[in-house]
């Protein structure tokens, strides 16, 4: 994913005490949709927009999105506010 914005590597510990893969247990819901989308093939599905552009800032990759729109799916957060608000407090989205 070279190219777009990444943010903190979850394997940091400055954050936390821990490392925030160990915050969120071995069978919960966001492990799936983590492993699902990794598995997809982006640009066959029609993300036409997945590969970077050389001018501007780059912007975030859409597996990165795709991710965070199932996961508001799944827990019935439908707005993009609430789903801004969870991922700056909610471990599982971090």
């Amino acid at each position: 994913m070279s190219g777009f914005i990444e943010g903190t590597a979850r394997g940091q510990t400055a954050l936390f005490p821990d490392r925030l893969e160990d915050w969120i247990g071995e069978d919960h819901l966001v492990r799936v949709v983590d492993l699902f989308v990794d598995e997809l093939d982006l640009p066959a599905l029609g993300f036409a927009r997945s590969a970077p552009a050389r001018t501007g800032r780059p912007g975030y990759h859409p597996a990165v999105l795709l991710k965070l729109f199932i996961y508001g799916y799944l827990n019935r957060i439908p707005s993009s506010r609430r789903l801004e608000r969870e991922a700056g407090r909610n471990v599982e989205l971090m």
